[in-house]
C-alpha cells in the first residue's frame, strides 16, 4: 500500500492552545488533518522554527493520541525574516532539492494552511514547478459546528487533468495563434506548427527572437503582433519601436540606436534618447541585423545582456530593459564564419529562431491571404472589392501553379491585390483584371528570375552559353558574395572561409581576383 506523508508548517497559532481536555474541543490544523478516517497520514514533515520547538513537540504528541500510525519527523528551518519572499522561497527550495523524496513509494501532500501568506504562496510554487512533487493539502473547521477535525481536500496541480481546465487552456493558445497570424487560416502544416511555438515562447520567455526569411516574407508584421500579443497579456509596458538596421550607416547608426549627448559631435545641438531607450519596458524589432557594423553589434550584445549602454559622447550610462526581436534575410552562419556577425551576438539570438518560409512555399496559404488582402484594402481604402468566381479560379489556378515564383513574397501578393482592387470596374474584379495582372506580374518576375543569378547581364548570352552548367552555379554563388560585400577582402574571407583555415598564408583577394579574371569579370565591373 502506498504511504502518504504530509509536509506542512507547524502553526504557531492556530496550532497553539492551553493544556487540557479543553483543547480537544479547538479545531487545529495539524491535529485535525491526522483525526480522519478516511485519510492515513504515515508520516508528518513538521517544519517549524527552533524558537517554536516545545509547541512542536506538543503537537506531535497529540498527533500520536489520536493517530498512532503517524510518524511525525522535526524540520527546523529558521527565517529572520518571514515575511521576505525571496528568503522563505530560498529555504523552502534548500529544503525540498535535499530532501529524499520517493514519488513511486510515496504519495505526498502539502499542507498549506499553516504558516504566513508569504510561505502559503511559496509552497504553492514549489509544488506547481515540482520541486515538491505532490498535490497541495487544504484544511478548515467546520462551519457552525465546532471540532477538532474539520474538513480537508487536496488540490492536483496538474492542470492537464482537469478537462474543462485543458480545454479553455488549448481554446485560448488556439486564440493567441490566430492572433499572431492577423486571423488568416493558415494551411500550412509547417507554418502553423512555427506560430504554435512562437505563442508559447512569447508568453513564458523574454529572452530575444531571431526571425529569419526572405525579404516579404512578413517579419515585421510578426513582430508587431508578438508585441501586440504580450501587450494583451501585460508582459510588456513599453512602445513597440522598429528601425530597419540597412538605414544605419556610418557614424549616425551609433547616435540613432545608443542616443547622444548634446555637443557630442558637430549637429548634436540637442541630446537624443536613442532607440534602445524608447524602447525601454516595451520591444525592440531590429530588422536586418545582419547589416549592422561590428562595434553597433558588440555594444547591441551588451545592452541585451546587462540592459545598458553608453550614448555617444556620455560619461555615465544609461539603463533599459526591452525585449528584442530581430530580424534578417541573410545567412547569418555564413556571416559569423566570414567575420562580418559577432558570434557572441549570433549565440545570443539563437537561443530561439524561427525560419519564416516565403509564399512560394506557402501555396496552400494563398487564398487565405487573398482574402486578408482584400479585406486590408476595405479597411484601407473603405472600398469593399470582390472577385467573380471565373476570375477567383482563374487568379489563384496562375498563383498556385509551380511556376509562379513570387520573388517578393507578401509583398508582391499584397500589391497585386491592391491593383486589381484599384482597378476593378464597379468593385468587382473579373476575368479581365485577373489576366491583365498575371500578364503584369509574369514580366515582373521575368525581370527578376529569368536572370535570377545576373550573369546573363554581365556577360551576355553568347559568352554564358558557353559556360558549363556547372561552373555557371558556382560562378553566380560568387557574384551573389560580391555584389553583398563591401571589398574584394571582405568577398574573399567569406568564399574561402574554410579552406583558408588549411593554409599557412592567405590572400584571398588575390584568390577570388583570379577566379573571376577565368571569366573575364573583374571587381569594379561587379560592384558597378
Amino acid at each position: 500500500m502506498t504511504r502518504t506523508t504530509v509536509i506542512g508548517f507547524l502553526g504557531s497559532t492556530l496550532d497553539a492552545s492551553k493544556f487540557g481536555p479543553s483543547r480537544w474541543s479547538k479545531w487545529r490544523p495539524s491535529v485535525g488533518l491526522c483525526m480522519h478516517d478516511d485519510l492515513r497520514v504515515d508520516r508528518f514533515i513538521m517544519l517549524h522554527g527552533t524558537q517554536h520547538r516545545r509547541l512542536a513537540e506538543y503537537v506531535a504528541q497529540d498527533i500520536a493520541d489520536v493517530s498512532p500510525e503517524t510518524e511525525v519527523r522535526f524540520e527546523v528551518i529558521d527565517f529572520t525574516d518571514a515575511w521576505d519572499f525571496e528568503e522563505v522561497y530560498g529555504k523552502l527550495l534548500d529544503f525540498a532539492r535535499v530532501f529524499p523524496f520517493d514519488p513511486e513509494a510515496e504519495d505526498y501532500l502539502v499542507h498549506i494552511t499553516n504558516g504566513t501568506h508569504v510561505a502559503q504562496i511559496c509552497l504553492f510554487l514549489l509544488t506547481e514547478a515540482r520541486y515538491l512533487p505532490g498535490k497541495l493539502l487544504q484544511t478548515q473547521p467546520n462551519r457552525g459546528a465546532p471540532g477538532p477535525l474539520g474538513t480537508w481536500s487536496a488540490i492536483d496541480l496538474d492542470l492537464s487533468r482537469y478537462d474543462s481546465i485543458a480545454t479553455r487552456f488549448a481554446a485560448v493558445s488556439e486564440e493567441s495563434a490566430s492572433f499572431l497570424k492577423s486571423g488568416i487560416e493558415t494551411r500550412n502544416p509547417a507554418f502553423n506548427a512555427m506560430i504554435d511555438e512562437i505563442e508559447r515562447v512569447a508568453g513564458r520567455s523574454r529572452a530575444p527572437l531571431l526571425l529569419m526569411g526572405p525579404t516579404g516574407a512578413g517579419k515585421s508584421q510578426l513582430a508587431r503582433r508578438i508585441y501586440e500579443l504580450k501587450k494583451l497579456r501585460h508582459q510588456v509596458n513599453g512602445p513597440f519601436v522598429e528601425v530597419n538596421c540597412a538605414t544605419l550607416k556610418g557614424d549616425s547608426a551609433m547616435s540613432a540606436l545608443f542616443g547622444h549627448r548634446k555637443g557630442a559631435f558637430t549637429g548634436a545641438v540637442a541630446d537624443r534618447a536613442g532607440l534602445l531607450r524608447t524602447a525601454d519596458r516595451g520591444m525592440l524589432f531590429l530588422d536586418e541585423i545582419g547589416e549592422l557594423g561590428l562595434d553597433e553589434q558588440a555594444m547591441i550584445l551588451r545592452a541585451i545582456e546587462e540592459g545598458r549602454f553608453l550614448p555617444v559622447g556620455a560619461d555615465k550610462e544609461t539603463t533599459s530593459e526591452f525585449q528584442l526581436i530581430a530580424g534578417t534575410n541573410r545567412d547569418l552562419v555564413t556571416d559569423v564564419a566570414a567575420g562580418r556577425f559577432r558570434d557572441d551576438l549570433f549565440a545570443r539570438l539563437n537561443l530561439w529562431t524561427f525560419h519564416l518560409p516565403g509564399l512560394a512555399a506557402r501555396r496552400e496559404d494563398i487564398a487565405p491571404n487573398l482574402d486578408y488582402e482584400l479585406e486590408r484594402f476595405a479597411e484601407r481604402e473603405g472600398t469593399r472589392v470582390t472577385f467573380n468566381k471565373e476570375a477567383r479560379e482563374r487568379y489563384l489556378a496562375f498563383a498556385m501553379a509551380p511556376g509562379a515564383a513570387w520573388a517578393g513574397n507578401f509583398r508582391d501578393l499584397a500589391a497585386s491585390v491592391t491593383r486589381m482592387a484599384t482597378l476593378s470596374p464597379g468593385g468587382r474584379i473579373d476575368r479581365d483584371c485577373v489576366d491583365a495582372e498575371i500578364e503584369r506580374l509574369r514580366r515582373l518576375w521575368s525581370g527578376q528570375t529569368g536572370e535570377a543569378d545576373g550573369l546573363e547581364r554581365l556577360l551576355g548570352e553568347e559568352r554564358l552559353a558557353a559556360i558549363d552548367p556547372f561552373d555557371r552555379v558556382q560562378l553566380a554563388e560568387v557574384v551573389r558574395v560580391c555584389c553583398v560585400s563591401r571589398s574584394l577582402s571582405e568577398a574573399g574571407r567569406a568564399l574561402f572561409a574554410a579552406s583558408r583555415q588549411l593554409r599557412a598564408s592567405t590572400n584571398d583577394a588575390d584568390r577570388l581576383r583570379k577566379y573571376l579574371a577565368r571569366f573575364e569579370l573583374s571587381w569594379a565591373e561587379l560592384t558597378s
